[in-house]
């Protein structure tokens, strides 16, 4: 299979822009003669369905939550990166795109990134004119604060709650499409299949998840926005609900999966605190911006500190070890967040954490509020405080926060081209669910930007390239490849359902995800990983035979639910595993522990490993077939990443 990126020729700054010019156009009468299916209502399912609507396509939306504006998206705390150079502090397109790239470690694809940087400075004017409510400077001026891989300060937000905003301003604008009877919007309804005919995506089966119905829809696109699988974990700071089955089961029908192994652990996230926790709980990069990183700078005061028999005041300044400034004097706190989640394990590793567990190092604000205040830390912070102290009952404004890495985002996904179609003509991915525009490392605040960009500023020039060459016939739900998929579906929901074993989905679940954190976690090697393969196999089967589901179909049945999902999750576990034990180098989140500098950050193979991993499924239990997209960097030089 040879993997057709489709990148435009000409100079990088122009490629948009030309490609533009040169797709495809469907014109407004017959716009409305086409059916287009979006899956999520995230960021970036909500403004792609939005937008087709406001063309004037007919869209049909799903989402599993009861309402589009419970999508996960909601969560997101610290901000949308955009290249305005508000700050006058030397930010450009090309900045962003630069920063982009070597933040993802030089796995990207240069295209795509330029792209999204190029089309970041329309998101915050199409924001605005929905009426997110973005912070402003005393003069009325958009605000900005800096994230990590960056020196500037480019990104927007509004207070920690940023996602939410935006959110909002797409559920509104989705709104306002339903009601115009231009979008049809399913809830409580979850794709458990993809409908191919002729070789094309033609529609989805999905089930209802308050009657159980197995139902389908047809249309002349299919358009997954749903998404990453963080949740393979376990314990991540995705919402509980989150999955990959609409994903993984397009790959299940030939969908290529890009780069799995790519899964981003965050820094800054409230520690375990007991086998108890069904999730975790993130605390924005941007207090990076204020808070200072710090561990005890010997072994024996760490010891002291968990005992109790000193407290946080009595080690003295020149016994804390501000590590990442020490290491990264030119980034200091807001390195990029592989960079700094490898830092704390490795702090902890040599038993300076602090915390009960020892698996956690200290956020510190005092330095901060001394300079400005606690009313302006308040004002930029606030809620992200009240957070940490309703949770761990501990006073941020006058202790130091415990923060640990915790599974946050994965970079890969679906296999898309330039037009982020997958290989399946007619399967779109966007958003967290392709692998595009973030490489091996995502730059923090750059997901909502990406959301966006794909749903308000591509998918509805790109989508329309493919549908005109479309007959505007609609294949009928009666059509054999239609009952062959509600078939399969039915039968695997029964079969699940017969089992009746001894152990819940939630005991698997966990397994699988302690298996993964340990095995191919923050830090990977070969022997962990071949023996992490063998186990999930293991746990594949035994689920198969003992995992115990309750009730039955035709019900609202959120262990059946479960059970669904977490049988993916056995399957993708896998190919993560494999994945991870081909790319024998390190790079941005994936950290083979055999590949690394003497300082011991991550030591790429550009000679051998310059590539997007596409991965073919053949069949569960059967080795997957490895496709390979070469990358090609022709404006930024492949150098080690430095943030000293």
């Amino acid at each position: 299979m040879i993997l057709d990126s489709k990148i435009p020729e000409g100079p990088l700054a122009e490629k948009w822009d030309k490609h533009k010019f040169n797709v495809k156009l469907v014109n407004p009468a017959n716009k409305r003669k086409y059916e287009v299916i979006v899956v999520g209502t995230g960021l970036a399912g909500a403004s792609a369905a939005a937008t087709l609507g406001e063309l004037g396509y007919n869209v049909k939306a799903f989402c599993f939550q009861d309402s589009p504006r419970r999508a996960h998206s909601i969560a997101a705390q610290g901000g949308i990166n955009a290249a305005k150079n508000y700050q006058n502090d030397g930010d450009s397109v090309f900045r962003l795109f630069y920063d982009t790239i070597k933040g993802g470690d030089y796995r990207a694809r240069e295209a795509n990134v330029y792209r999204l940087a190029q089309v970041s400075v329309d998101i915050i004017d199409q924001c605005v004119a929905q009426g997110v409510p973005f912070a402003r400077e005393y003069g009325g001026l958009l605000a900005n604060r800096s994230f990590g891989g960056a020196q500037v300060s480019r990104t927007f937000y509004a207070r920690g709650q940023t996602g939410q905003q935006l959110l909002l301003g797409a559920y509104s604008a989705l709104n306002r499409q339903i009601a115009y009877g231009k979008v049809k919007m399913y809830p409580r309804t979850e794709m458990l299949d993809l409908v191919m005919v002729d070789g094309k995506a033609r529609g989805i089966v999905v089930r209802n998840l308050i009657t159980g119905k197995i139902e389908s829809h047809s249309a002349h696109a299919v358009v997954l926005a749903t998404g990453g699988y963080g949740n393979v974990f376990f314990l991540s700071t995705n919402a509980m609900g989150s999955n990959a089955t609409a994903a993984w089961r397009a790959h299940k029908k030939g969908a290529l999966f890009a780069n799995p192994c790519f899964t981003q652990i965050h820094p800054t996230c409230i520690p375990v605190s007991g086998e108890y926790q069904s999730k975790l709980t993130l605390m924005s990069e941007s207090l990076r911006n204020d808070g200072r990183v710090w561990v005890p700078k010997t072994v024996e005061l760490a010891q002291r500190l968990r005992r109790g028999e000193i407290a946080i005041n009595d080690i003295a300044e020149e016994d804390r070890d501000y590590y990442l400034e020490r290491k990264y004097p030119a980034f200091g706190n807001l390195v990029p967040r592989d960079v700094a989640s490898r830092n704390a394990k490795l702090v902890c590793d040599e038993g300076r954490g602090v915390g009960g567990s020892g698996l956690a190092v200290y956020l510190d604000f005092a330095d901060a509020i001394k300079r400005d205040g606690q009313p302006a830390i308040a004002a930029k912070y606030g809620n992200l405080f009240e957070m940490y102290a309703k949770i761990t009952d501990e006073n941020p404004y006058e202790k130091p926060m415990r923060i640990y890495p915790a599974v946050h985002y994965t970079m890969g996904g679906l296999w898309v081209d330039y037009n982020l179609m997958t290989n399946i003509p007619g399967l779109y991915a966007t958003g967290e669910c392709n692998f595009s525009d973030h490489g091996a490392n995502r730059l923090g605040a750059s997901a909502l930007m990406q959301g966006l960009a794909d749903g308000y500023f591509v998918i509805p020039y790109t989508i329309g390239d493919y549908l005109a060459q479309m007959p505007y016939a609609k294949v009928s739900t009666d059509h054999p490849a239609f009952k062959e998929a509600e078939e399969a579906v039915i039968a695997k929901n029964q079969q699940l359902l017969s089992i009746k074993g001894t152990r819940t989905v939630d005991e698997f679940h966990k397994a699988l995800g302690l298996l993964m954190w340990d095995y191919c976690g923050m830090a990977r090697n070969a022997e962990g990983l071949q023996f992490a393969k063998q186990e999930i196999r293991k746990l594949r089967d035994e689920f198969w035979r003992d995992v115990k589901v309750t009730g039955v179909n035709e019900e609202l049945n959120i262990t059946l639910e479960k059970a669904n999902r977490v049988a993916d999750f056995l399957e993708l576990g896998e190919l993560m595993v494999d994945d991870a034990l081909h790319r024998n180098e390190s790079c941005g989140g994936h950290f083979r522990e055999e590949y690394q500098t003497p300082e011991n950050e991550a030591l790429r193979d550009d000679e051998n490993f310059a590539y997007v991993a596409a991965w073919e499924f053949t069949g569960v239990g059967n080795e997957p077939v490895l496709h390979k997209e070469d990358l090609k960097f022709e404006n930024v030089k492949l150098t080690q990443r430095s943030y000293k």
